[in-house]
């Protein structure tokens, strides 16, 4: 059984980071993605066949050349799932703030009696 490729292993490695923001800028050909790495165009193959796998790239053909384009919208789910950890620890900052606060308040509170 193949397991299906998911939006976070594609964001998972470095390298396919790399090419998303690559060609959520324009849309490019696989020759000049290549040419921005030191990697082969096998491995640069590979990265991009996750990245289609998990929908976040859209490869057409077009003569010779096969144009990569981003389809970001699968990155709208790894946004919901960090945001409820975003939460947290926006409310383990404002609480650390609070207490430093306090401190600062006992500290220098306690010099000015």
């Amino acid at each position: 059984m193949i397991a299906r490729r998911d939006v976070y292993q594609a964001i998972a490695d470095p390298t396919r980071r790399a090419i998303i923001g690559i060609v959520a800028k324009e849309p490019c050909n696989m020759k000049t993605i290549t040419e921005q790495f030191d990697l082969s165009q096998q491995a640069i193959s590979l990265h991009l066949k996750i990245l289609k796998d998990c929908g976040l790239i859209k490869v057409t053909q077009q003569g010779r050349d096969r144009i990569c384009e981003a389809k970001l919208d699968s990155l709208g789910e790894v946004s919901v799932w960090i945001d409820q950890y975003r939460q947290h620890w926006e409310n383990k900052l404002d609480a650390m703030e609070a207490y430093v606060e306090k401190l600062k308040k006992e500290r220098y509170g306690a010099h000015k009696k």
